[in-house]
């Protein structure tokens, strides 16, 4: 049978604190959530509000990432493992369009087909260097302070690095991203690497990638960074004719 169509539809954005960066050999300590749904204006905004849940990673959380988290061995102990406590945030009922989280390729390592039922995923990271390629950088913080995005509770983004805080903020740049521009446009962006907006490394740092000479760009075309190699074979298609990029034709991509 159909859900009945007045069951509001969300998109929930996650984040997680772990004890490192590669599955299986690290573990999930921490999840919080933030849900983002049409209002009754039709326009999205963040609905309910949000939690967060410790996990027991099942093995000793590194100094190394208590000193980015704080989150202690003895405040996970006895909580439950990650297998027997995902399901139900990952795959949540009113039916959840998509989920998303910054930089969600992270966050993907650790949430598994299995437990978000295949979900689409938007990685708010990608999307931002699409929609504001003016930012000086973009990391979830600093798009916070760049922006300033409207109703945030400045107390509730706080502490930065923990599950719900970060969540959080996150909701409010996709928020206002998908009053921007549609669900399938963020999710097929999320699709591909990053489109970064400017050289992010190197003696070219800074530069806008049309100001590249061509043999410089062809040497961004190797490089071993997918986000830079991508970037760059899309400015030689724009040269080529064969593709859109940069300052004036960026424009084209929200149409």
């Amino acid at each position: 049978m159909a859900a009945p169509s007045n069951i509001p539809h969300i998109i929930r954005v996650i984040d997680l604190e772990t004890t490192g960066q590669a599955p299986p050999l690290h573990g999930v300590c921490e999840i919080g959530w933030q849900d983002v749904g049409i209002g009754d204006d039709g326009r999205w905004a963040l609905q309910g509000d949000g939690g967060a849940l410790l996990v027991n990673p099942g093995r000793a959380i590194p100094p190394i990432t208590q000193a980015i988290h704080h989150i202690l061995d003895e405040e996970v102990a006895d909580q439950p493992l990650w297998m027997d406590c995902a399901r139900p945030i990952l795959d949540p009922w009113p039916r959840r369009i998509a989920l998303a989280a910054h930089r969600a390729d992270f966050e993907m390592k650790f949430c598994t087909p299995a437990l978000t039922r295949s979900a689409d995923w938007i990685c708010t990271w990608k999307c931002a260097l699409r929609l504001w390629p003016e930012s000086p950088s973009f990391s979830n913080q600093v798009l916070r302070y760049w922006r300033r995005p409207e109703g945030i509770v400045h107390e509730r983004g706080l502490p930065a690095h923990r599950a719900f805080p970060d969540a959080y903020v996150t909701a409010h740049h996709l928020r206002d991203m998908l009053n921007t521009v549609s669900v399938a446009q963020l999710i097929e962006w999320s699709t591909l690497p990053g489109l970064l907006p400017r050289v992010r490394n190197g003696p070219d740092r800074g530069k806008d990638w049309r100001d590249l000479d061509e043999d410089v760009l062809h040497g961004f075309a190797a490089d071993r960074d997918p986000d830079v190699r991508f970037t760059a074979e899309q400015e030689i298609a724009r040269r080529r004719g064969g593709g859109s990029f940069g300052r004036e034709p960026m424009q084209d991509v929200l149409l």
